[in-house]
């Protein structure tokens, strides 16, 4: 049996608890369309929040880091991270990508 690892290990855990912490684990779909997994490192919520990030169904926008998925990107501590800013839920972007979901969601 094959050990599951990143945006595949989320997505396989099913229905999960749902909390808005600056730590939360959540799948970044890039602007390619690409998921990777990521954490948030800030929620756009409280005294943060802005209405043209907050979707429909009431999820916040966030910032987020991932692990670049370009595999020449290294340094000495291992492959480097990326961040994303301004990320909407995917119920509020129409293009195919530049989004985040729960990985139930996925």
């Amino acid at each position: 049996m094959t050990a599951l690892r990143g945006a595949e290990a989320a997505e396989s855990r099913g229905i999960m608890e749902r909390t808005y912490d600056f730590n939360s684990q959540i799948i970044y779909v890039d602007p390619k369309g690409v998921r990777r997994s990521a954490l948030v490192t800030v929620w756009w919520t409280g005294n943060q929040s802005f209405p043209e990030y907050l979707s429909a169904s009431g999820e916040p926008g966030c910032n987020l880091v991932f692990i670049s998925g370009d595999e020449n990107r290294r340094d000495s501590c291992g492959r480097q991270t990326e961040h994303a800013t301004s990320v909407v839920h995917r119920s509020k972007q129409v293009a195919h990508g530049n989004y985040w979901c729960w990985p139930d969601e996925v």
